[in-house]
């Protein structure tokens, strides 16, 4: 891949992400309680783990991923949240509109990479991909 621009807007989206999902992971509350709890908290050290290989993966191509708090602000695509209380229904419902936003830039990402036969990048995304469909079905079945 040449351009980087979607690599590091994607790491800043996992920066962000995993700072929302501690924030929804804390400040639960419901019926469910327990389980989004956990769920949340599956997540985040998901993200983290793709926060690092999406790094390194720019690394090993000599150039630098985005590394501060501001950057990831400036370039990410996910927003933060301004609330501290959410119900288990708003919580599913948040992260579902962000693994939706997260499942299509990943694809797109994928998708250049294989153009540019730049198949490291291709199986990682590839994997995001997967990872998000099958979140997005848990979350679908919870909501139902």
């Amino acid at each position: 891949m040449k351009d980087y621009k979607k690599l590091n807007e994607y790491l800043s989206n996992l920066a962000v992400l995993n700072v929302k999902l501690h924030n929804l992971h804390w400040n639960v509350v419901g019926m469910q309680f327990v389980q989004i709890h956990e769920y949340t908290e599956s997540m985040y050290n998901d993200f983290f783990e793709k926060y690092d290989a999406v790094a390194e993966l720019i690394k090993m191509r000599g150039e630098k991923p985005l590394a501060k708090i501001a950057d990831y602000l400036q370039n990410a695509s996910i927003k933060e949240l301004e609330k501290d209380k959410f119900s288990t229904t708003e919580v599913l419902e948040i992260v579902k509109e962000d693994l939706n936003k997260m499942k299509d830039l990943a694809v797109e990402i994928r998708n250049t990479a294989d153009e540019a036969g730049d198949f490291e990048v291709v199986a990682e995304f590839e994997d995001h991909v997967a990872g998000y469909s099958k979140n997005l079905w848990f979350i679908n079945s919870m909501l139902s």
